[in-house]
């Protein structure tokens, strides 16, 4: 079972959830006096769905969460089948009442389906009695792998790469010279406004930190700044924390790790009175707007014009911080991925040294989608390579074959996956049956969703 098939489940419970309290099938719950035992059936799982956030991290390197999260999926989807039944009787059993105004063909095919009401009701009871069953194993086994529960929002993991800082190479990237100049424009700008937010978004991998060390590195925004400020802030949006982090890149002041977030404030504001100061916030995440407008309060007392630069993969976070429209990274162009590639990969920016390896490399390339990350990824894998098997050998591979510790490409998007609302994911998932490089129309992909009952 695919990682994101198991990540889809929290999406598929909302479906369960809907139809055990539909107003329609509760009324022929009630009749066939099974009411109590789907009742049941609710309470478990949400119980059960409070823990998915967790298995969903743990299935990554733990088999027997993965294993649980297979049997999870097999009896979501069991008795998915088993109320959709109830939903077939039930228009059964209306159109039988309306038996005079109905076309009897209708009926005779329904009930050569699902069979007479005896029938079907011995037939659901024993269906249920087996969900009873493996439901209570289900639920012992989650009781043994100790799933830790999640209160309703995003499980927060530590991240598994170290944070940016503000260094940065300038001759080793490509291809953001206009994106950087576009950038350092909004900077330099005057403006009436006592603080400035712009965010910088893009998918994962796309180079929006690199392009931020670029715009602080400048000379013409050193110089256009009293004080500037680089601070990672990662999925773990806590103010006391990135306070501290704040005014420690500001100040280089020692931390006090007794320090309260009043304290830290009152000295945050001090030092930023009647300053014009530049702030970074890398990899932003917080979509919290109460969190945000707390953390913000000692950067009101800044001199006109001060700007706070935030890049984020993540639309939200630009509503929730920004005050100008978003700058969008676009994917860098087929020829500045290429030098990024080489520049990996041969330590060079052409392939003039090893022009056997060109072919392949092209087509590496064309893989990565202008998206820089994939191409220093496959570049570094092919460093010590110059074999031209080896290279047909990354070019034929999928982006899941290459190590986890040798890149990552799946890291960036897993966390991407796993921001999206659930109904989402499940959306998503979907995606996953069809085969590689297949071809649909986005209203096509949406009425199968439509016809699966995702949305």
């Amino acid at each position: 079972m695919s990682v994101i098939a198991e990540a889809a489940l929290a999406g598929f419970f909302q479906v369960l959830f809907d139809k055990l309290t539909s107003p329609e099938l509760w009324k022929i719950f009630q009749q066939e006096k099974v009411d109590a035992d789907l009742k049941k059936w609710a309470i478990t799982l949400r119980n059960i769905r409070k823990v998915l956030a967790d298995a969903e991290e743990k299935q990554m390197t733990d088999e027997f969460v993965k294993s649980w999260l297979a049997e999870l999926q097999d009896l979501a989807y069991d008795a998915d089948d088993i109320l959709d039944e109830f939903a077939t009787e039930a228009l059964r059993r209306e159109l039988n009442a309306e038996e005079a105004s109905t076309s009897t063909v209708i009926i005779k095919f329904i009930n050569d389906c699902v069979g007479s009401d005896r029938d079907f009701v011995t037939l659901m009871r024993s269906k249920i009695e087996d969900i009873d069953t493996r439901l209570q194993k289900i639920v012992k086994d989650k009781k043994d792998l100790e799933l830790k529960e999640n209160s309703g929002g995003r499980t927060i993991t530590t991240r598994s790469w170290p944070p940016s800082t503000s260094l940065v190479n300038e001759s080793r990237t490509y291809g953001r010279d206009e994106d950087k100049k576009k950038i350092v424009k909004l900077l330099l700008e005057s403006s009436d406004a006592q603080l400035s937010v712009i965010p910088i978004v893009g998918m994962g991998g796309l180079g929006k930190t690199t392009l931020a060390q670029l715009v602080y590195r400048d000379n013409e925004v050193s110089n256009y700044f009293d004080l500037k400020a680089w601070v990672c802030v990662s999925e773990d949006f806590d103010n006391l924390r990135l306070t501290k982090e704040i005014l420690h890149s500001f100040t280089s002041k020692p931390w006090d790790n007794n320090s309260t977030l009043d304290s830290l404030q009152v000295e945050l504001e001090e030092k930023l009175s009647t300053k014009k100061f530049l702030l970074i916030l890398d990899d932003v995440w917080n979509e919290d707007y109460v969190l945000w407008t707390e953390l913000r309060k000692p950067f009101e007392s800044g001199a006109l014009g001060s700007k706070i630069v935030v890049t984020t993969r993540n639309f939200g976070v630009t509503s929730t911080m920004g005050t100008t429209l978003p700058y969008k990274l676009e994917e860098l162009s087929h020829d500045a991925c290429l030098r990024v590639f080489t520049h990996h990969a041969l330590d060079a920016t052409d392939f003039s040294k090893y022009p056997e390896l060109k072919e392949f490399g092209q087509k590496i390339v064309n893989k990565c989608k202008g998206v820089p990350l994939a191409a220093k990824v496959l570049g570094g894998l092919l460093r010590t390579a110059r074999n031209r098997n080896e290279w047909e050998n990354v070019l034929n591979s999928k982006i899941l074959d290459i190590p986890e510790e040798k890149g990552k490409i799946f890291s960036v998007l897993k966390l991407s996956y796993n921001y999206l609302p659930s109904h989402l994911k499940r959306c998503f998932a979907y995606c996953s049956l069809f085969p590689k490089d297949d071809e649909f129309e986005e209203k096509d992909l949406v009425l199968l969703w439509m016809a699966e009952g995702l949305v």
